[in-house]
């Protein structure tokens, strides 16, 4: 079975979010407590917890993606809400698991194409044996030639999750 790694959002643009977020607001900074820990961190792909120095910031992640590759979205291009630290932290260290992987929750992989057009998705309900699941879907969305990368969002809010790119020499 193939392993993908989940990618957090990248250090540089973590620098410029904690500044200014991608609808050009500052970074508003607090502290979590008890009612609001868990809260999904996306620098670090790990829950918040109480006490944690946190930002809700709007960040464009195709947009960014776009700048790199020179990929034109057009209008697929969108923003939304994520949880930083709002300082630096650790980063995120892969394990043995995909992050935000509790049974049950549901995830939306949105594909896209190296326009960075949407190339199709799928629903994950994420069963008991998280990896599985997702390695499946995510063969499931590179079996696409044309999928070079995938977004994981929660069905509730829709929010960014991680971003997982078509690994290293595999076939397009």
């Amino acid at each position: 079975m193939t392993r993908y790694t989940a990618l957090p959002i990248d250090s540089t643009a973590l620098a410029q979010l904690r500044v200014v977020d991608d609808a050009g607001q500052p970074c508003a900074p607090y502290t979590t407590t008890r009612d609001d820990a868990g809260s999904p961190l996306r620098c670090c792909l790990r829950p918040a917890r109480p006490g944690d120095r946190i930002a809700l910031v709007s960040y464009a992640p195709l947009r960014r993606w776009a700048a790199e590759t020179g990929a034109r979205p057009g209008a697929y291009d969108e923003q939304g809400p994520v949880f930083v630290h709002a300082d630096d932290c650790a980063g995120f260290v892969p394990g043995v698991t995909y992050p935000f992987d509790r049974p049950g929750a549901l995830r939306t992989l949105r594909r896209y194409d190296a326009r960075g057009h949407i190339a199709g998705g799928r629903l994950l309900e994420v069963p008991a044996d998280a990896a599985a699941g997702f390695d499946e879907a995510l063969n499931d969305a590179f079996a696409d030639p044309g999928v070079v990368l995938v977004h994981v969002r929660a069905l509730e809010h829709g929010c960014f999750h991680f971003e997982v790119r078509r690994p290293a020499g595999a076939a397009r």
